[in-house]
């Protein structure tokens, strides 16, 4: 089963509960992780199960970033509001530099988000 981090800026929830919601039939079959917020709006509004770490703001980018450093995360998608300041931007970019430093894929707005589930869909259906 893949494993699959789910994070968005307060102005992108919305966004990726669609886009969840839409792609639902792929997510059902991965292991969800997420931070706080997004992971209740998930769980309540599409019914998937999700692994809820803290908030953003209180540590959950890191969170996802160390779950990155140990291998435990497959794909990340982290839609990100590039036109709001963020009081935690130093721990954004610690989480996206991680992901490049691992070679995890990483999509941050709906047009990559798009690309990556659809290769999330091709190796769950057995591809390479």
């Amino acid at each position: 089963m893949l494993n699959v981090a789910l994070i968005a800026h307060d102005n992108k929830k919305l966004d990726l509960a669609m886009f969840v919601k839409e792609w639902k039939n792929v997510f059902e079959k991965c292991n969800l992780y997420a931070t706080k917020s997004t992971g209740k709006i998930i769980e309540q509004k599409i019914g998937l199960k999700v692994t809820k770490l803290e908030s953003g703001p209180y540590g959950g980018d890191l969170q996802i970033g160390s779950l990155i450093v140990n291998g435990e995360i497959d794909f990340v998608i982290f839609l990100r509001d590039p036109l709001t300041a963020q009081p935690h931007e130093p721990d954004v970019s610690a989480l996206l530099r991680v992901c490049d430093v691992h070679n995890i894929p990483l999509a941050t707005n709906l047009a990559t988000a798009e690309g990556l589930v659809l290769e999330i869909k091709r190796k769950l259906e057995g591809g390479k």
